[in-house]
């Protein structure tokens, strides 16, 4: 298994436990690992019953985790734009640009950027550090919105780096008879600052398409729906160049089942299985049995010995 590794799937088909248990099994490996929740509903906190916050600690032997807190980092993220405006925009619009940036603030996709961003500097700065680091996302529409971020905000910000020089080379010409100078136009605080960011987002873009560095595992149950938004998923990331190598099949039924109710349950699930063979034919399938009980710090050793 590569490095870096998300966990995806759609919501309550126990991403969280499989994200835990492949940490657990991954230190016990001996690899320095660190467990990232970027769930809003952060359950990494009840499964290892410590309390996990914006700063790592560490649940065990070779074992870090941290959840971020997207709201927090959407706050962090907004302050880090004024704070650079300051720098850069005259005083005088500075107040009606602030407006625009509370507006922004509370705007769709503000806290995906925000997160995106705290990805991005865990990445960067962890990389070297730990032997695999883990990331237990939100659920599906969520993900895929995040991770094809590094696509669009590319995107995005060369065409404002492009603006930018052009507006500055355009002012050069009128104050110097036509003549631009190249190196001011790079060293323009704007550029600077927009240059650094395309930097660190093509820094995660290289990571996230490379399939030696990172892994995707999709978690789904053996249900209809689950194996729809799973395949709608796969094929989506896989048009951003991000393969998905190994998928979780959670909660499997028992063998030995007598109840009539069950029995009928697990026909059902074997068709299913038929279905996701069938429909990942290439991909890894990792089967996890239902527990009789909830997943916690005691068990999770459990399921670990399944990655």
């Amino acid at each position: 298994m590569n490095k870096i590794v998300f966990f995806g799937g759609k919501g309550g088909v126990g991403k969280t436990t499989c994200s835990a248990a492949f940490a657990v099994a991954s230190a016990n490996r001996g690899k320095k690992t660190l467990l990232v929740s970027t769930d809003p509903a952060h359950s990494t906190t009840h499964i290892f019953e410590r309390n996990i916050g914006k700063e790592i600690i560490n649940l065990q032997n070779n074992l870090d985790a941290l959840e971020v807190d997207g709201e927090y980092e959407s706050k962090k993220y907004m302050e880090g734009v004024r704070a650079n405006l300051k720098t850069v925009v005259s005083p005088i619009i500075v107040k009606e640009i602030k407006k625009q940036i509370d507006a922004a603030a509370v705007s769709p996709g503000t806290e995906e950027a925000a997160l995106f961003d705290k990805m991005i500097e865990i990445i960067n700065e962890k990389y070297e550090e730990y032997d695999q680091i883990i990331f237990d996302t939100a659920p599906t529409g969520h993900t895929i919105r995040l991770i094809s971020l590094p696509e669009l905000l590319g995107a995005w910000l060369e065409t404002l780096i492009g603006k930018r020089r052009k507006a500055l080379g355009l002012m050069q010409m009128a104050k110097n008879a036509g003549k631009k100078n190249k190196k001011d136009i790079e060293e323009d605080a704007v550029v600077t600052i927009l240059k650094k960011r395309l930097d660190n987002v093509n820094k995660a873009k290289k990571i996230l398409i490379d399939d030696k560095k990172m892994s995707f595992i999709f978690v789904l149950n053996a249900e209809k729906l689950p194996i729809e938004e799973t395949k709608k998923a796969v094929d989506t990331l896989e048009k951003y160049k991000i393969h998905v190598d190994t998928l979780v099949i959670n909660r499997i039924l028992p063998e030995d089942i007598s109840d009539e109710f069950f029995k009928n349950k697990k026909n059902q699930e074997e068709g299913y299985l038929k279905e996701i063979s069938e429909s990942f034919k290439g991909k890894n399938l990792v089967k996890l049995p239902m527990l009789n009980s909830d997943m916690r710090a005691t068990n999770i050793k459990e399921i670990a010995e399944f990655f």
